[in-house]
Order: C-alpha cells, then structure tokens, then sequence
C-alpha cells in the first residue's frame, strides 16, 4: 500500500480550497483552546522540573527524533539527568511506563524504542505526557524532554523547539484539513529555537522563518541487516537496484536521501506509524530492502536475509550547536529557578 495522508497538503496550488470552511472552523477551535488555556479556564500542570517540547506545527515529520537523541546526549554529557516523556502513538500504554531498549513496540509505541536504544536517557510512556513526565521526576529526572507535544498544552513547558522540514516547508501554508498546519504561523514567535532539517528550499519558508533559525541535517549511518545484524556501507548498494520503504511522517526524505547516494531505489511509502506484516513487504524480487529503523523495530521479528536498515542522526555545525544548546539551558536553569526556589543547573 503506497499512501502518504499528507501529501495533498505539500502539492496544492495556492487557490481556493473546498476544505477552507472546516480549516476556519479548526482556527477558531484553537484560538479557543489557547484562550482557555491563558485564561485559566483550563490549567497547564507543570511536571516538578523543567519541560523541553521539541514538537512541530504541522502534520508529518520533521525529524524530531533524531533531535532529541541529540539533545538528551549533549545535556547528559553535561552531567543533567534526562528524562524524555512520550505519548507512545502506536502502543498500548495509556498508564506511566517505563520504555527499555528490548520493549514491545506494540505496547510502548515505535519511537519511544528509538529514543530508549539511542538517548541514554530515561524513556516514559503515557497515554497523558504530563503523567510520563511525573514518573520520571520521581525516578530522578533534572530536565524532561517531550517528543512531540507542542500542542499539548496540559503540560506546562519551559522552552519550546520548533522543527521544520526544509524540503516541504509550510506545504500551502493552511490549517487542517485545508493544509498540513495545525497551528497558524504566528505560533513560530513563541518558539524558543526554530530548527530547519535540511536545507530551507520550499518558497513557504522565505517569509516566515526568524533570522536566527538553526539547521540540522540527518546523517545516514551504515546499513544493519535485520537478520543478523552485520552492517554494510551504504556505498556498497550504489549503482543497483533495491527495494524501499518507508512507514514515516515525510517517507519521500528517506528515499531521496538513498537516491541521492546512487541507489536505484524504488520507494514503497506507507502512513506513519504503520503497523507491517510480512505481507506488506512480500516483493520476492531478492533485491536488497532498505528501511528506516523506525520501521525494522516492527519488522524484525521476521526479517529476511536482504532486509537493511538505515539509522540516521541529527548532525549541527559545532557553533549551531552550541546556540541551540545553549539557549536550552538558559530555559532549564529559568525554570528550574521558579520551581521551588532552587538554584540553577550548573553541573
């Protein structure tokens, strides 16, 4: 099945759209919601330390992720003890639940396993952030980490990081369902870091990125069989043909970094989150099968001899890096000042 949900979004013309109605329906909504929110009609809860929300305004990924491993390892190096909370789309969990790197992913969802393998930070599970975000306080948490969230106002945050993928941009610039937003544009000013995955290329974002947006980049690592694990340079399938797929929030990305590198790829995108079965990669050609790893996570159970999969992290240039990083901690010791007094991070 070769279905990606957003990907009208991303190709239609800036004319009329019969969605435009329900899209207004969908601002007033939020404004609402937001005024309630301001207004303590509805309350934020704060999880005891300090909230990072690296999250995105619109449908479909932007690389997040790889964004927050990053993270979770640069402000553990820097002696923090990182907690990272996730709603676990795609599991079972709806109570606080530890995720370890040997976890079910049908119960605990497939990123939170990527983060729990990757981060070397503590990983929790809930269908109610706020809750994951508790339980990992009281395991000993100084800073929470949120993958995704930054809609989900119940949590009260300190700092938010806002990713953008560069190639897709805005799409059309409308709010859901007329375009892939689901928060107007106006909501970048309340970004602490607005970080581009890859180059800035779609034209939505010449007029609306702050001139102080950082960029990332996603570096592919070295290909690892699902059946035995052995690894191979990607190098090594150029110049023939393979098999892809791809069960994530912007599949094109992955396959277009894989022809970038010379390998003839024909790319199978499936919606994110997609929960295989070995009939969804039934292609019996014996050609090799390339994936992301968010994919082989529920694919391995039965792999074949010619699956791979492709990790990939987020890289910053040395400076970037170290605003993105710094401008985090400057939020974390600000909030962790107001919560019960007590001093500033400075390990």
């Amino acid at each position: 099945m070769n279905w990606h949900p957003a990907a009208r979004w991303y190709e239609l013309p800036a004319r009329h759209s019969p969605w435009q109605p329900a899209a207004a329906l969908y601002a007033a909504a939020m404004h609402v919601r937001r005024g309630a929110y301001a207004g303590g009609w509805l309350r934020s809860e704060a999880a005891g330390r300090p909230v990072v929300v690296v999250g995105n305004l619109t449908v479909g990924g932007t690389g997040k992720t790889p964004l927050v491993i990053w993270l979770a390892q640069q402000l553990h190096a820097r002696g923090l003890h990182v907690g990272i909370a996730s709603r676990g789309h795609g599991g079972k969990t709806r109570e606080p639940r530890a995720v370890h790197a040997n976890s079910d992913w049908r119960e605990v969802g497939d990123e939170p396993l990527l983060l729990a393998r990757h981060s070397g930070a503590r990983v929790c599970v809930a269908r109610a952030r706020v809750q994951a975000a508790r339980a990992l306080v009281r395991d000993g948490a100084d800073v929470i980490l949120t993958d995704d969230g930054l809609q989900h106002l119940a949590l009260r945050r300190d700092c938010q990081v806002v990713v953008v993928d560069g190639a897709r941009g805005f799409g059309n610039g409308r709010l859901l369902p007329a375009g892939p937003l689901r928060e107007p544009l106006s909501q970048l000013a309340a970004a602490d870091a607005v970080v581009i995955n890859g180059e800035a290329r779609h034209p939505s974002l010449a007029r609306s990125l702050p001139a102080d947006a950082l960029r990332m980049d996603l570096a592919a690592g070295e290909a690892i069989n699902l059946a035995d694990g052995t690894r191979r340079a990607l190098r090594e399938f150029a110049g023939r043909p393979a098999q892809a797929l791809a069960g994530i929030g912007n599949p094109q990305r992955f396959f277009e970094q894989l022809r970038g590198m010379g390998i003839g790829v024909t790319g199978h995108a499936f919606a994110d989150h997609h929960p295989f079965t070995a009939a969804d990669l039934a292609f019996d050609d014996g050609l090799p099968l390339l994936m992301t790893e968010k994919d082989a996570v529920k694919c391995s159970g039965f792999a074949r001899a010619n699956w791979w999969y492709v990790p990939v992290s987020a890289q910053l240039q040395a400076a970037q890096g170290q605003d993105l990083l710094a401008r985090v901690l400057r939020h974390v010791s600000s909030g962790q000042q107001r919560q019960g007094g007590q001093p500033p991070l400075t390990r």
